[in-house]
């Protein structure tokens, strides 16, 4: 993004006010993430972050059970479900609620699709790094987080963990020195 010239920020705050609101109010509504993330904090006051995530809860549980029929198309599935967790995070700035619908994703997915990746191929490679790379920066998320909600987390990390190290993702795993346990 370029700086803008000092005579022209000059200009602009010269500007009358309402000819500053309508330009304002054209530049905002041309970007829909800096829309949806003013509706959140001056409209819903930031109280809506509870819905905002069971709507993304209910969206996993959705894609997880479309029956992908390979593993290329479960990671696709995947990769829009992650897409939408980064748009939570862009507009909400909820750390917590990232790490918690991440872990969400990941193990839901496995609940309803392990099959997929029981076994290590040329078909399930690309899942298989995919997954790997999830966990490992959900794993990285979960650190920095406030230690009190680590307790909170464990079962879930766990789960994903045992299931990662025998499954398709164990050469990933391996290879970004994932742990088999994650101990609170």
């Amino acid at each position: 993004m370029a700086a803008l010239d000092p005579d022209l920020k000059k200009a602009i705050v010269h500007m009358p006010s309402t000819e500053k609101d309508k330009l304002l109010l054209r530049l905002v509504a041309k970007d829909a993430i800096l829309t949806e993330k003013l509706q959140f904090e001056l409209v819903e006051r930031g109280q809506t972050i509870d819905e905002r995530r069971e709507l993304i809860r209910e969206f996993i549980l959705r894609t997880a059970t479309l029956n992908a029929d390979s593993p290329g198309w479960l990671m696709m599935d995947m990769r829009t479900v992650s897409g939408y967790i980064s748009r939570h995070l862009k507009v909400t700035k909820d750390k917590y609620g990232e790490v918690e619908l991440m872990l969400n994703m990941l193990n839901t997915f496995y609940d309803h699709n392990a099959h997929l990746l029981h076994k290590y191929n040329s078909r399930s490679d690309k899942a298989a790094e995919y997954i790997a790379k999830r966990t490992d920066q959900v794993l990285k998320k979960a650190a920095k987080l406030d230690p009190d909600y680590h307790i909170e987390f464990a079962d879930e990390i766990n789960k994903l963990l045992q299931w990662i190290h025998s499954n398709a993702p164990v050469h990933y795993a391996r290879q970004l020195g994932l742990p088999k346990e994650w101990i609170v």
